[in-house]
């Protein structure tokens, strides 16, 4: 069967944004404080760009189930380490981290820096509060979205348990200690364990975890009211009923005191990782609500 010059050129096109999607690349992006922060990208480049954003203690490696996932390689995927984290910088002042300000203006040096219009940010964990800073910061006119995923919403008792050996732990000055505490926060992110690989990359992951930045961030600020709470753009709010690290309910009910409009998933079967413990349905709901956007 001849293809028709209209046809050749499309299946050429089709094939070029195909090679282009699968050639990932890294950057280096830096915050207004001097803070070098390394970038990743995958995916269509000319795609609505997803921003991801990870928890405490992680780094773009998080991400590997949303990457390489067929789904999704139509949209621009853009993930980065979290000052403190990964190959970003890790400044060892406390004070670089406490002040959910400095969170928020390497989010908005990265969306300036990769040129990512309108996207929709993702944040795991640690990554809800960094977005709700951006928002008290910059609000969301840059933004078409956000998903909460088991976002933290305050650092409060109510929406926090306790866990005080295991915090304790992962600041010792024992680096025994310290590793041993970092494997148990590791092993209370999921109600359904990852196989020993991709655990034993995530506690290698851990350990480049700045000890400066894991003293400092349970009195990080977050601007709530400020930030979430004058949201105007689509919100969806997704937790693992599991969670060990942030009580789902609670969390809930107090984003929709300040914002009434999110919208809500419970994942059943998931902890406080549900895209690394559930990827399937994780990466279908994320790619349509993009897609709604």
């Amino acid at each position: 069967m001849r293809l028709s010059a209209h046809s050749y050129l499309a299946l050429l096109l089709l094939l070029f944004s195909t090679a282009l999607a699968a050639q990932p690349k890294s950057y280096t992006v830096t915050a207004p404080d001097g803070v070098r922060l390394a970038v990743q990208e995958a995916g269509n480049p000319q795609g609505t760009p997803i921003i991801f954003i990870h928890g405490l203690l992680g780094s773009h490696l998080n991400w590997e189930r949303q990457f390489s996932d067929p789904q999704l390689q139509r949209f621009r995927l853009i993930a980065f380490d979290l000052r403190g984290h990964g190959l970003s910088d890790k400044p060892t002042q406390e004070s670089a981290y406490r002040d959910g300000k400095r969170w928020a203006e390497d989010l908005a040096a990265v969306i300036a820096a990769s040129h990512a219009h309108k996207p929709l940010l993702v944040g795991w964990s640690l990554g809800g509060a960094v977005i709700t800073n951006y928002l008290a910061a910059r609000g969301d006119i840059d933004i078409r979205g956000a998903v909460y995923v088991d976002g933290v919403v305050e650092l409060t008792p109510t929406q926090i348990p306790a866990h005080s050996s295991v915090y304790r732990d992962m600041i010792a000055a024992d680096l025994k200690t310290h590793l041993d505490g970092e494997r148990a926060f590791l092993r209370l992110c999921f109600h359904q364990q990852p196989d020993s690989v991709t655990f034993e990359r995530l506690l290698a992951n851990a350990a480049l975890a700045a000890w400066p930045m894991q003293r400092a961030v349970p009195s990080m600020s977050i601007a709530l009211e400020q930030g979430l709470g004058q949201a105007r753009v689509p919100l969806l709010f997704i937790y693992g009923a599991q969670d060990a690290l942030v009580r789902p309910q609670p969390a809930l009910a107090r984003a929709r005191q300040v914002n009434p409009g999110i919208q809500s998933r419970l994942y059943s079967n998931s902890g406080h990782a549900p895209f690394i413990e559930e990827p399937a349905r994780f990466n279908r709901e994320l790619a349509t609500f993009a897609a709604s956007l």
